[in-house]
């Protein structure tokens, strides 16, 4: 929610998406590093850049003046000033490592630069700055005089710069600290250093020709202009000496504020004619870059320690290296201008971006669905998504806004509900009060809650949902491909028993036996006309009769949806092989509920998925509409038609297109329904293509850059962990498809697990974690924090022997055998039969207790 800068591959810092917009393709004047060397006399300076990646007549640039296509790269590119020829760029985000190194310099310089990325710790992973650690090495055989230097443009046009303690503050000098349009930003380092407050001002390309003079020179030249400029840069500069293969650490910040938000694209005003606007959530943590950027530099040691933590403990995860791959870059979407925070410090989302202004407003409820990340890693913020929906997006009749504006409590043009988002909506509030353990919270809103579960029969429902109560969707169904579905589909069907099994959860979590019973009865009921209705033999489809115009007739503004010549309904599913048709099972995997589909039935579905929508090859697939996956690429398409059957003259939208967020929830569902092959063929497909030279490997784009959808990829870790959670029981459980280590994360900590045989070592990286139980497969030895730990074993699932609770047991209780003298072992069971979840007497006469002592050698 800070907005964010760019880091190229050849170490350009671009894309300065600091001032509450999209910017894509920017840069911010001259701004770079820079580093000088002294030896025998002469002096060399080099641009800590590689070779540029523009293109060598010119990029488009639709506002350029003298510059564009025609004109070359760009001179503030600095790909005409002497700069490396040999980079390596690693990026392990929220790491990125670069290193610069040639046989005519005399150092090796290395930068690690990041933005701190610390699970569950939204105010340290929400500083408005770019940390970069610089590692200078010496790899002549002499001392040598060095000077490490950042320069950076003012982007105010009336521009004051400031000298502060080891470091440069760029200030406004036409709009007070109020003001829409307001920035200020600073640079600091931890070292001594030279500064430069102004680059000289002149002409033509006076102001950089002076300033590549003055780096030659012993010593910046100091300069100060009374009146204010336009874009001032400004120089920051470490000098050092090292000794030959000596090395030094140097420390720079580059902070930034721009503290005041307005919803620019519905451009809300007050009675006065005046923009509406809030403070960004970082404006009121931070007065000024300059005490963020003094937070950073000061915490710098602690912000990294954490967020290499975080970093380690992903890619040291037992995984292919693509999923790793697509599990962390994905991330990134969070540090993108995608993602704000309201100055209460709730989140509020695009779906992704476009060059200049956010792409689909209003925390989208159904491309959120898809994101696991944020829910796993920062539960807080995820939640007051719930919140600000039940809050200010909930309609009287139970319907939802699908999308919730800015400033909050400003209500939108109303549409009606989106049916995969509003189901989602309790799905993830049932989720988020399992990760969380917090049941105050979910009682606080569960009236909420069921109003909108019950809107799906509301006779205020127009679309007509589940009008008449069955278990079944058969009204208009507005859903996250843009157009309105007609008839069940095993796809909304899903989403709909899903939220009906939250439901029940819910309302016997807060003492509703009545709804709880009614929510059960249409889930049972449901899924099971469901599983007999809705399969064809091969996959779930949508079940409708296209020819039957009174279908759309029953509802209005539907006149589109008719194609006279073909006589038939367009935008229909209907018989196709859609990639989302068992995607409640997707949800229903991560969040630890039984899900909708039998499982022999959706074994040959899932194969009739891979054999039909995933395409080795997208030379003869017919796209006519976005190109995500282009020739000899591979991908998941979003619907297939079979060859041997009519298909709509004008199927579903998007159908032939391949978009990440629908491909990770397809193969997170193949790996933890036992086809792993398939689902790691579907992912590492992804990852080919987004792979550093056709594309952006940290930017996964379908409408717009940075998508939210794309972190659907963060469910591939807990797929193969069989990560399992119920804080309400301080309960979490692991049933890893293979030995390994891993990330888990929930309530307010993370952490790893290793499972190596029999052994299990669970380590926190976090805070604390309050734990009770551990679900395992037959764990002999427990290590919690480098620590054995003792436990009680108890078959659970009543009766199956296939995993085994632990529960920890207080100091007090510990037996400790000494001698030779025999033990007895005392245990009761005590059963609450009232709390029997329907099981007879007889369960109780079968219940069974073993132990088993081991002692050390020779007792």
């Amino acid at each position: 929610g800070t907005g964010c800068i760019g880091l190229s591959g050849n170490g350009e810092l671009i894309d300065f998406e600091i001032f509450n917009k999209p910017n894509k393709s920017t840069r911010n004047g001259y701004t770079h590093f820079a580093i000088k060397e002294v030896r025998e006399g002469k002096t060399n300076i080099k641009i800590l850049q590689g070779d540029t990646n523009e293109s060598y007549i010119g990029n488009y640039d639709p506002n350029g003046w003298m510059s564009g296509i025609g004109y070359g790269p760009k001179p503030n590119s600095l790909a005409g000033f002497p700069h490396f020829k040999g980079v390596i760029f690693d990026g392990e985000f929220p790491i990125s490592k670069l290193t610069f190194e040639e046989e005519i310099f005399s150092a090796k310089c290395t930068l690690t630069a990041f933005n701190p990325f610390i699970p569950h710790d939204d105010f340290n992973s929400s500083i408005p700055c770019a940390m970069f650690l610089w590692d200078v090495e010496n790899v002549a055989d002499s001392e040598i005089e060095y000077s490490l230097a950042f320069s950076v443009q003012n982007p105010n046009s009336v521009s004051v710069n400031r000298e502060v303690d080891k470091g440069i503050f760029f200030g406004c000098g036409d709009k007070s600290e109020s003001e829409i349009g307001y920035t200020d930003m600073c640079v600091l380092t931890d070292s001594e250093c030279d500064i430069q407050a102004y680059w000289y001002r002149g002409g033509w390309m006076d102001s950089v020709t002076t300033y590549y003079k003055n780096m030659g020179e012993s010593q910046l030249q100091k300069r100060e202009y009374k009146d204010s400029g336009k874009n001032d840069h400004g120089t920051v500069a470490v000098k050092f000496s090292l000794k030959a293969k000596e090395k030094k650490q140097v420390k720079f910040v580059l902070a930034w504020n721009t503290p005041n938000m307005y919803n620019y694209w519905h451009e809300y005003k007050n009675e006065n004619g005046e923009y509406i606007t809030w403070k960004n959530y970082y404006a009121t943590q931070f007065k000024t870059s300059y005490d963020s950027a003094r937070y950073a530099l000061d915490n710098f040691d602690m912000l990294l320690t954490k967020t290499l933590a975080f970093k380690n403990a992903v890619f040291g995860s037992t995984l292919p290296s693509y999923v790793i791959d697509a599990i962390s870059s994905n991330l990134s979407v969070l540090k993108s201008p995608t993602v704000l925070r309201y100055e209460d410090g709730s989140l509020w989302a695009w779906e992704g971006v476009m060059q200049t202004q956010g792409s689909c407003d209003g925390s989208c409820q159904h491309v959120w669905n898809y994101a696991y990340a944020l829910p796993f890693l920062f539960p807080k913020l995820e939640r007051s998504l719930r919140e600000n929906t039940l809050k200010y997006g909930l309609r009287d009749t139970g319907s939802t806004d699908f999308r919730i504006d800015l400033p909050l409590g400003k209500k939108r043009d109303e549409f009606r509900a989106c049916v995969d988002g509003h189901f989602g909506e309790i799905i993830k509030c049932y989720r988020e009060w399992k990760i969380s353990g917090n049941t105050e919270w979910l009682k606080s809103y569960s009236d909420k809650i069921f109003k909108m579960l019950d809107f799906a029969w509301s006779p205020d429902n127009i679309d007509k949902w589940d009008l008449d109560k069955d278990g079944v969707l058969e009204g208009r169904q507005h859903h996250t491909l843009d157009m309105e579905m007609f008839g069940p589909s095993s796809w909304l069907q899903g989403f709909y028993l899903l939220a009906l099994d939250c439901g029940s959860k819910i309302a016997e979590a807060v003492g509703d036996q009545k709804r709880d019973d009614m929510y059960r009865s249409l889930y049972e009921k449901g899924k099971k006309w469901t599983n007999e209705n809705l399969f064809n033999g091969k996959y779930f489809y949508h079940k409708i009769d296209l020819t039957d115009k009174s279908i759309i007739d029953k509802y209005p503004n539907t006149e589109g949806y008719w194609n006279e010549e073909a006589k038939e309904i367009k935008y229909q599913v209907a018989n196709g092989s859609i990639i989302d048709q068992m995607l409640s099972d997707f949800h229903s995997n991560l969040i630890g509920l039984n899900g909708i589909f039998d499982k022999a039935k959706k074994d040959i579905a899932l194969e009739y998925l891979y054999q039909s929508n995933f395409k080795k090859s997208m030379r003869d697939v017919i796209n006519m509409w976005r190109n995500f996956a282009l020739n000899d690429e591979a991908g998941t398409i979003i619907c297939s038609y079979p060859s041997n059957e009519k298909s709509p003259s004008i199927p579903i939208p998007y159908c032939e297109e391949c978009m990440t967020g629908f491909e990770y929830a397809l193969a997170t569902l193949m790996i933890y329904e036992c086809k792993r092959e398939y689902g790691e063929e579907m992912v590492k497909a992804i990852r080919d293509r987004y792979d550093g030279e056709k594309r952006n490997p940290w930017n996964e784009i379908e409408c717009g850059s940075n998508y939210a959808r794309s972190m659907a990829s963060f469910g591939l870790m807990n797929a193969y962990s069989g990560f399992t959670f119920d804080m309400t029981k301080k309960q979490i459980g692991f049933n890893p498809i293979q030995n390994g280590t891993y990330l888990w994360s929930v309530g307010e900590t993370y952490g790893t697990v290793s499972v190596n045989g029999k052994n299990l070592t669970l380590t926190v990286l976090g805070a604390p974690l309050d734990l009770s139980t551990l679900l395992v497969e037959n764990c002999q030895k427990l290590e919690l924090d480098g620590k054995t730990a003792t436990y009680t074993t108890a078959p659970i699932e009543h009766g199956s022997n296939e995993k085994t609770t632990l529960s920890f047991l207080p100091k007090e209780f510990e037996i400790k055998l000494t001698g030779k003298e025999p033990y007895h072992l005392n245990i009761s069971v005590e059963w609450d039969y009232n709390d029997t979840d329907g099981y007879n007497a007889d369960v109780i006469e079968q219940l069974t207790a073993e132990v088993t002592v081991s002692f050390p050698d020779g007792q």
